[in-house]
């Protein structure tokens, strides 16, 4: 009887135990580990990253003479680039811009004038249509995940004008209402213009600043031109 009684408590052992076990190794959730520790290379802040950007950055400053004086506001750079970034390491980065400038000095009309002539005019200005090349160098701030986060760029740039323009338009009191003229390929500017900037960002927004190193007029001219503004100080705009 005792024997009967040990195997019949065995046997409700295992029955009792036997789902529980099976229901302890059933597979509730799959998922590839491997997968979630696999580092992306593509990213922000990641080891590469490139974006689109829109900029605007109004002439500050006045020409080193006078008869070039200009209207504020409409004398700007406005651009549009793609930028290039490579991460050293958590603070630092590196690389590189290619963008398109349209750099637009307004000349006020007032007498005195001698840019580019003493004639006056209703509206007149000097164009160039650029591209650039901007190499920077990125100090990361504060901890951030896969984002851009803050940040404080010191660029150097050079670029070539695609096309330079001398516009004017007049207003008579006779004949037609507006009459407008272009002069294109203008000798008395150099082709080749260069400087350095910085660039202080948080996310897709950054305050700029730029310093033309080169001159605006070649040798010749600038005996009888007086050296525009070189500071362009403005905003960007990037799509991240």
């Amino acid at each position: 009887m005792r024997r009967f009684l040990y195997s019949l408590s065995l046997l409700l052992g295992a029955g009792l135990l036997g789902p529980a076990e099976g229901l302890a190794q059933r597979v509730l959730l799959q998922s590839a580990v491997g997968q979630d520790t696999v580092y992306g290379q593509f990213g922000p802040n990641r080891t590469f990253f490139n974006h689109l950007y829109v900029g605007y950055l109004p002439v500050v400053g006045r020409a080193a003479g006078a008869g070039a004086k200009l209207r504020y506001g409409s004398s700007a750079e406005f651009m549009v680039g793609v930028r290039n970034k490579f991460r050293l390491s958590e603070p630092l980065s590196t690389g590189f811009d290619l963008r398109f400038v349209r750099l637009t000095y307004d000349l006020a009309q007032e007498a005195g004038k001698v840019l580019p002539t003493p004639e006056l005019h209703h509206r007149e200005s000097l164009a160039m249509s650029q591209l650039q090349l901007e190499a920077f160098v990125r100090l990361n701030v504060g901890q951030r995940g896969n984002a851009i986060g803050r940040y404080l760029d010191l660029t150097g740039w050079g670029g070539w004008a695609l096309s330079t323009a001398h516009r004017f338009e007049d207003r008579p009191s006779t004949g037609p209402k507006k009459v407008h003229l272009t002069e294109n390929g203008l000798p008395y500017l150099r082709r080749w213009p260069y400087g350095i900037g910085a660039r202080l960002g948080s996310s897709r927004y950054a305050a700029v600043a730029r310093y033309r190193l080169s001159d605006t007029f070649t040798s010749a001219a600038s005996q009888l031109y007086p050296e525009l503004p070189r500071w362009t100080v403005g905003v960007e705009l990037s799509w991240l």
